[in-house]
């Protein structure tokens, strides 16, 4: 495992790099679309003016069809719909051991089987449910990762209506995954995005560390860049963040964020607004930066404090 470190932010990327600026010989290429109902954006520096954007959206038109639970024919859709006899691909079996992992270190703050009461409660992949204690009791026994193997080559649920959701670290994965292509590409300057998940490698054009900005944390803001709290760089990192202030509504005079904590099925009621994890791969540091939102303040310092590889 990874060092990790704890901002209580939420990021937005500033990439501060100008072509007229630059102290590298080579291109500067910069690439953005659309992928996961957001946006991604890819920096690079290359020597031959090479334009990776038809191979990145066929990367993320596979990654889709792995673990996007808003495909019916993914291979995740087709497991939430008691398909048997299925086998794990690359994309499935990776983020599924990591988040394996996380469950595990974290005693389960992060469990990717919390899906039914996620989608209880209207944050899922389904319509939302009158929501009440016995109804969540009752959806708490699909709950928990010992309910999915995957073994000899299939993945296995102990019962019918055991639903996977890996959006809490999908997106970090797929940040690895396009980091991956280009680092098999031979590029050593670059940086990549979705959403506000990122990883960083080498420099920017200007010859130092790529420079993030980390917007405050304001309750029911929803532009990013509005009110920077800090401006941090970073090299050979990623940062990945988990908030509660844009995603959430009210219902008789409660606040219902889409933080789920996985032991209680309701979601979770402190005063911790976002996390922001600093890690080597953006995967692991995606799936903390949830736990960690889960943990709340307390239990996130105590745990940190308990790990002799994080800070």
């Amino acid at each position: 495992m990874r060092k990790i470190v704890l901002w209580t932010a939420i990021l937005l990327p500033v990439l501060f790099h100008n072509a007229c600026q630059e102290k590298e010989s080579g291109v500067w290429m910069k690439l953005s679309g659309f992928t996961q109902g957001t946006t991604y954006n890819i920096t690079y520096q290359t020597g031959d003016s090479s334009n990776y954007q038809a191979e990145i959206e066929q990367i993320l038109a596979g990654f889709d069809l792995s673990l996007s639970t808003y495909i019916d024919t993914s291979l995740i859709s087709r497991f939430n719909q008691d398909e048997t006899e299925l086998s794990p691909d690359k994309y499935f079996e990776t983020c599924f051991t990591c988040a394996d992992e996380v469950f595990r270190a974290t005693g389960g703050a992060f469990d990717i089987t919390v899906a039914p009461v996620v989608n209880a409660w209207g944050f899922g992949f389904t319509e939302a449910a009158e929501v009440d204690s016995a109804l969540i009791e009752s959806l708490l026994e699909y709950v928990g990762m010992e309910k999915v193997s995957i073994a000899g080559g299939i993945i296995r649920k102990e019962k019918e209506g055991v639903m996977l959701d890996m959006n809490a670290i999908a997106q970090g994965y797929a940040v690895d995954v396009l980091s991956d292509f280009l680092e098999n590409e031979g590029l050593r300057n670059y940086l990549v995005e979705i959403g506000g998940e990122l990883r960083t490698r080498g420099q920017n054009s200007r010859g130092t560390g790529w420079k993030v900005g980390i917007d405050r944390p304001i309750d029911g803001l929803q532009m990013p860049g509005v009110d920077m709290q800090a401006i941090v760089e970073i090299s050979d990192r990623s940062l990945a963040t988990s908030g509660n202030y844009r995603r959430f509504y009210e219902k008789d005079g409660m606040k219902y964020s889409h933080t789920i904590n996985p032991v209680t099925g309701f979601p979770v009621q402190h005063g911790l607004l976002s996390t922001t994890v600093l890690a080597d791969d953006c995967m692991r540091a995606d799936a903390y930066a949830t736990a960690l939102m889960v943990m709340g303040i307390e239990r996130s310092m105590e745990f940190l404090q308990g790990q002799t590889d994080m800070d």
